[in-house]
């Protein structure tokens, strides 16, 4: 079978199942630092009702109410939106967020971009190659740059991050919220 070019696609419904499929195998997380728990609240969400999930999934409006921090505290919601990344199949997500008329972010986001790849999809460049269709969308912002961040130990997204232009701009501890774990900034400018 041929396999089909990678991808950045809008969720839908009827993509919705590959996605949810996903979340249940396990190793894929909406959100890494809360991962299990944040698989189970989307799956939970999805139940309830899918068009609304799917339409949460694109709120450039911020409309979406309060976003819960890994240590369960609540901050406003920015706007953003995130894109599936598809060959075919579900391969991950990419998320974008940004504080619209500037390019800097309150101190409880970590960064403007984040991006997850299921397990059998790793290694294939797919995490490069979103970030990279991703990068002329976050220009249309407005942003002079965006910012990243990964764990000091993760390599594979590091290598995402330079392959795209990024520069490393500090070492930093998280925010308690966050854990307090030490990590990297990266700048890409747009």
């Amino acid at each position: 079978m041929l396999q089909q070019a990678m991808e950045l696609v809008v969720p839908s419904l009827d993509r919705l199942d590959a996605y949810a499929d996903a979340l249940r195998r396990g190793g894929f997380y909406p959100d890494n630092i809360r991962r299990e728990r944040s698989a189970l609240e989307e799956l939970a969400k999805i139940e309830a009702d899918r068009g609304a999930f799917v339409a949460s999934l694109d709120d450039r409006d911020a409309k979406g109410g309060p976003i819960i921090l890994p240590d369960g505290s609540q901050v406003p919601r920015l706007p953003g939106y995130r894109r599936w990344i598809w060959d075919g199949e579900f391969c991950g997500h990419i998320g974008f967020r940004w504080q619209p008329g500037t390019s800097a972010l309150p101190p409880y986001v970590l960064g403007h971009i984040g991006y997850a790849v299921v397990p059998s999809k790793r290694g294939r460049g797919y995490a490069t190659r979103a970030l990279a269709l991703l990068l002329p969308e976050a220009r249309k912002e407005g942003l002079a740059h965006v910012e990243l961040t990964t764990d000091t130990d993760n390599l594979p997204s590091q290598k995402v991050i330079l392959a795209n232009g990024g520069t490393l701009v500090e070492r930093f501890n998280k925010t308690e919220a966050h854990g307090g774990d030490a990590a990297l900034r990266w700048r890409i400018a747009l």
